[in-house]
């Protein structure tokens, strides 16, 4: 009987342990549109293009921070769906919004048609400081017809201060700036439909 006991508590206590020992459920986070001004004009048929992501943003894990030549990644917090997919969906719904004339949808989406623009975003940098401001650094480029004839290309910085420190606060912050590029983005479609499009910077840093 005792022998029993003693094996019985063993096992209680294994059981136990690898309880404790468990990690927790990860917490899942989507970035949201941002409402935007609506810019008036002819109907377009608008794709907006896979945008391309810096590897080390390409991950599950949400990365709060990079300072220091650290990453700061909590694997507690990940994106609902992959990150580039996300911004790719969000811009989307957001520039519809904003060109309610024009029928914008992703190239990774059901639809297929034969644009009259295409949008390209390529995210060079998507994450924050060790002050808690988020920078966005993005290559934009607009492309009109089959030909891929350049319309405008620029680089775009952006900031936004976190209004609270975590992944919460992150892709609150990561969506304020989303709908920033796609106000560039729809205010450039506008001007290039009323053929006043004027030449962005040069690309670069």
């Amino acid at each position: 009987m005792a022998g029993f006991l003693t094996r019985f508590a063993g096992i209680s206590l294994t059981a136990l342990a690898l309880v404790g020992c468990s990690s927790p459920d990860p917490h899942f986070y989507t970035l949201q549109t941002v409402a935007g001004a609506a810019h008036a004009g002819s109907a377009r048929i608008v794709e907006v293009r896979r945008p391309g992501l810096a590897g080390y943003l390409d991950r599950s894990d949400i990365v709060l921070q990079d300072s220091g030549y650290r990453l700061h990644v909590n694997s507690q917090d990940r994106w609902a769906e992959p990150l580039g997919d996300m911004i790719g969906r969000v811009v989307t719904q957001d520039l519809a919004q904003r060109l309610p004339a024009s029928s914008v949808f992703s190239e990774d989406g059901a639809i297929s048609a034969d644009p009259g623009l295409r949008v390209e975003i390529d995210v060079q940098r998507f994450d924050t400081n060790a002050d808690g401001t988020l920078t966005l650094i993005a290559a934009l480029a607009i492309e009109r017809g089959r030909g891929h004839v350049p319309v405008q290309a620029r680089t775009l910085t952006l900031s936004q201060p976190l209004s609270q420190q975590s992944a919460a606060g992150l892709a609150a912050a990561m969506s304020a700036l989303l709908g920033q590029v796609a106000d560039q983005v729809a205010a450039d479609v506008a001007e290039e439909g009323q053929g006043a499009l004027p030449p962005g910077p040069p690309l670069g840093p």
